[in-house]
């Protein structure tokens, strides 16, 4: 009989505590496309610090740390993002309507690519060949969420009903395209620790069709870019910091075709493929000098995005500021490998300042983050808030036409 009561305690006590929280302003309903950008940041971290060419132990074990954090936070994401579409399954069409948010869809599969990397690197060797086969298959599945940003993602923005303007263009369009990019460095990485060398040179392949094509497509994007920026100047001071977005698609190309190079190098000597002796080194010094040629490209681009910032002078924190992590975090790691395979010690120190610079912006932004996660303020979701209102807007007039 005692047994019997309990649902009904537990509903009683229960009861107010529901009634007194209105879900529609929680966390999952508010919780934006562009987080991800948080998880693309802080594994652009871990890497970073994981692979420094002036390394000690101690920085190996912080970036296994960094390296857990961002799984917590791409976990909690993924979940507050099902909440989010399975509450509110109108504000993915309200995104996709909306290009300035729909291009932020791509962060997802760029941040689990820095979580493949780190799989690789600290995992693969410490629990052996299940986690080898496990980065491999979440790669695949990265290539597939990458290909089809690449593709549908700027369509998106061919058949929009918005009247897109050049001077409203930011460089948010290079994300979905260099979430290819991303995804190549990947695959050499994954390559290099495969066995089989038919399973690495499919994955070779692929790692090379995926760099054509976001290489080749972020280069007619840079055109629209720079012209925007000469015809209608700086982007205003809510955005400034998506000047950094260029370094993305060319510090990630730079990485990946050196990776690409090395691991093409290794996996043609042990196949027939090409048939010719020479290829493997063909194939590792056209890596090496594309990377050299990209690096150089990505020099402008960085001044102009330092010098944009200068000029534009103080703004308050939001969450564009991330903008910055990822893309020259990329280029840092694009300027070590280059010092690593050339070898050049120019390169490795300036790819050091380079990644403790982001460390060390990375660091403030995530106290400048967790303070407006605590107070709540950095939750403004769009999309969400935009369905809210209809939703509030319908009942209204139901409510008048009933009375």
């Amino acid at each position: 009989m005692q047994m019997q009561q309990w649902p009904h305690r537990i509903h009683f006590l229960a009861a107010p505590l529901l009634m007194s929280i209105d879900f529609q302003s929680t966390t999952a309903t508010n919780t934006r496309v562009r987080w991800f950008s948080v998880v693309m940041g802080t594994g652009m971290i871990s890497t970073a610090l994981n692979t420094l060419p002036y390394n000690g132990r101690w920085l190996y074990w912080i970036s296994i740390v960094v390296f857990v954090l961002n799984v917590a936070i791409f976990a909690v994401c993924s979940i507050l993002s099902v909440l989010r579409y399975t509450m509110y399954p109108e504000t993915l069409n309200t995104i996709m309507n909306e290009p300035a948010q729909s291009m932020f869809l791509s962060t997802f599969p760029m941040g689990l690519a820095t979580i493949v990397n780190m799989i690789c690197f600290v995992c693969v060797p410490a629990w052996g060949n299940w986690t080898r086969d496990f980065a491999w298959a979440l790669w695949m599945v990265d290539v597939c969420l990458s290909v089809i940003s690449a593709l549908y993602l700027p369509f998106s923005l061919m058949i929009s009903n918005v009247d897109g303007q050049l001077s409203s263009m930011t460089a948010i369009w290079l994300l979905p395209i260099a979430s290819c990019v991303v995804a190549s460095g990947t695959g050499a990485v994954v390559a290099d620790l495969l066995f089989n060398p038919n399973h690495a040179l499919w994955t070779i392949i692929v790692s090379y069709v995926l760099w054509g094509v976001g290489i080749c497509l972020s280069m007619i994007v840079y055109v629209i870019y720079f012209q925007r920026l000469t015809v209608h100047k700086l982007p205003h001071k809510g955005v400034i910091m998506s000047v950094f977005l260029p370094m993305g698609p060319l510090g990630s190309g730079t990485f990946a075709a050196l990776k690409l190079g090395t691991a093409g190098k290794t996996v043609l000597s042990k196949t027939q493929m090409l048939n010719d002796s020479s290829a493997a080194s063909i194939v590792y010094v056209v890596g090496a000098m594309t990377a050299l040629i990209l690096w150089a490209f990505g020099l402008p681009w960085l001044f102009f995005a330092f010098a944009s910032v200068l000029k534009s002078g103080r703004f308050p924190f939001n969450m564009g500021w991330w903008a910055f992590t990822f893309p020259v975090g990329a280029y840092a790691m694009g300027t070590c490998q280059l010092g690593r395979q050339l070898p050049s010690a120019f390169f490795r120190v300036l790819g050091t300042v380079l990644s403790l610079i982001v460390v060390i912006h990375w660091m403030v932004i995530s106290v400048s983050t967790l303070k407006g996660v605590v107070s709540g303020k950095i939750f403004v979701g769009p999309g969400v808030a935009k369905v809210q209102r209809q939703g509030k807007e319908e009942n209204h007039s139901e409510s008048i036409s009933q009375s």
